[in-house]
This record gives C-alpha cells, structure tokens and sequence, in this order.
C-alpha cells in the first residue's frame, strides 16, 4: 500500500489526531497566562520561582496521555472493522480494502459480505440486513436493479454490484462524517474554570502592569526583584492547584473506569455521567440475533403483588 493510502486511512479515522489532542491540551488560556509569567521569570533569571510550571506540566501530560492512550485504543477498533471486498476484474475476483473502492467497479456479493459502498444490485438476488442502518433486525430481499447501502450485510444469495459512490460519499460514509464532528461537552467544571480564567486574564494585565512600575519606578526596586514581585502577585490570580486537583480527580475516576473496561475518550465525559441517573440502551439485534428472554425481575418498592410496581427487567440473549 502507498504512503498516500496511508494517510487517508489515518485521515479516516474516528479521533483527533495526536496533534489536535496536543494542541488543545496545551494551548489554553490558562497555560499560556501561566507560561507568559514563566518566561518573564526566566527572562529575570529568577529561576527557583518558576517551580509552579511543574503543576502546569503535571496537568498538560495527565490530559494528553489519557486522550492519546483512548486514541489508540479507538484507532485500532477502527482498523479492525475495516472490511475487504472482492471486485469482479477482468473476469477475475480479486480482494481490496473497501477504502480503495471507486465508482462502477463491481463487487462480488455472497452470504456473509459487508456491502462497502453503495451500489445497485445487477445480477443475481440476495438478502441484507440492514439494522446498522435503519436498526431493523428483519431482512430484506434485494433484486436485479435494487439499491444496495453501504453498511448492510449479505445473509443469503449471490449476485454482483455496481458501485455508485464509494468513501465519503456513500450513505454510511455521510453519517460517519457526520458522528465524526467533534462537539465540545458541557462541563459545570470546565466552563466554571474558563470563567475565572477569563476574568483573570482582563486583571493579570494591568495588574502586572502597575505592580511592576510601582516596584521598578516608584520604589526603584531591580529589574528581576520586580518581575519576581510582579510574577509572585499575579501567581496568586492562577488557581493551580485547584485546577490540578480536578484532572487528578478525573484521572482516577478514569482509572476506576478502565478496569471495569470502559473507554473513557474524554476527561470531562466523567463529570457527564456523575449526572446519569438511568442508561437507556436501543436493543437493535445488529450484534446478536434479537430473540429476548427474561432471566430476573427485581420489584423495587417490594410488593410483588401491587399492579402498580416499579420493576427492573434483566434480559439476555
């Protein structure tokens, strides 16, 4: 495979790149209010006062390396469900991968296939399921001139496919790219803290400003004693600890969750669930065969005999 196929697959991929997690986790008001009076200390080679950027650092790393380690883990999800596909060429069946598939090429259907790409049935009859994309468990018969979706599975019968649109323009391709837009969570925690660092970054400013001529003009203090007053003042403004405090919180509570095997993709998707109170899960019969049976009821006001009851139903299959 070509270093240019590569990287679309990488392109195609369901997480941010180790760039963006980078980028995001570092380049933040906070961190770089932090920074700037960091540099203005080194400047003024007061050097033991800029120990409180190792808090900084601490915070940075436990972020990024819990997003890049759930990156991986998705990543190779990713390329484990990526499908082959069997053309028809020359006369001859030869396997792809279902991302180099292009417009008008035929695909070779059999019981048990992914159809990779739309395309319009031209020889032959089979039946698909296509509860990945409608949530539908029943099959349906699909005839010479029949559209095919991207995404349905073959369960019986043969025939051949020609492929209308293939990628980002399939149907399946259109709603992965529509999952794949990024949305920022609400997070109490996380919009409490951009509020104080926001009106911080209005004060530190002038603040530093005036804390720094009054130290070097009115009271003719050095050069480095008054940046240091000056970064010592404004350091009192940052709350770091605080900030700290709640991602090492967040990290265990991912910690904890990682051993019940539980991908947590995002730190602030911790705070999200604290809120749930109840999990409503759509059982479709994509994964299993959709045949239900009770295995316990639990009354939870503890009479059996009321019409009434609340209960819970725990079903398997």
């Amino acid at each position: 495979m070509s270093i240019h196929k590569k990287e679309e697959i990488n392109k195609d991929l369901l997480s941010r790149s180790v760039k963006e997690i980078v980028w995001k986790n570092v380049w933040t008001l906070f961190n770089v209010l932090n920074f700037v009076i960091a540099i203005l200390l080194f400047i003024a080679k007061a050097y033991t006062n800029m120990l409180f950027i190792v808090i900084i650092v601490i915070n940075i790393l436990i972020s990024i390396v819990q997003e890049i380690k759930a990156k991986k883990m998705v990543d190779e999800l990713s390329l484990l469900n990526r499908p082959q596909v069997t053309i028809l060429k020359e006369g001859k069946e030869i396997q792809m991968d279902a991302q180099d598939l292009v417009k008008n090429e035929e695909m070779v259907l059999k019981s048990g296939y992914q159809i990779c790409a739309d395309a319009i049935l031209s020889e032959g009859m089979i039946e698909v399921n296509e509860s990945l994309l409608t949530g539908e468990s029943d099959s349906i018969v699909k005839e010479k001139g029949d559209r095919l979706f991207s995404g349905s599975f073959v369960i019986a019968g043969t025939g051949l496919a020609k492929v209308t649109h293939a990628g980002s323009e399939s149907y399946i391709g259109k709603l992965a790219a529509v999952v794949k837009c990024e949305k920022d969570s609400e997070s109490e925690l996380r919009s409490s803290m951009q509020k104080v660092t926001r009106l911080t970054s209005w004060l530190i400013v002038p603040v530093g400003v005036v804390l720094f001529v009054e130290a070097f003009v009115l009271r003719q203090v050095s050069f480095s004693a008054s940046i240091v007053a000056m970064s010592a003042a404004l350091l009192g403004m940052l709350p770091k600890g605080l900030v700290l405090l709640i991602s090492v919180s967040l990290a265990n509570g991912v910690i904890r969750l990682s051993k019940k095997k539980i991908l947590v993709q995002d730190m602030n998707a911790l705070e999200t669930l604290a809120h749930v109170d109840v999990l409503c899960v759509d059982k479709t019969g994509t994964l299993t065969d959709g045949n239900l049976k009770v295995r316990d009821i639990q009354f939870l006001n503890g009479k059996e005999k009321a019409k009434s009851n609340i209960c819970s139903i725990f079903m398997s299959a």
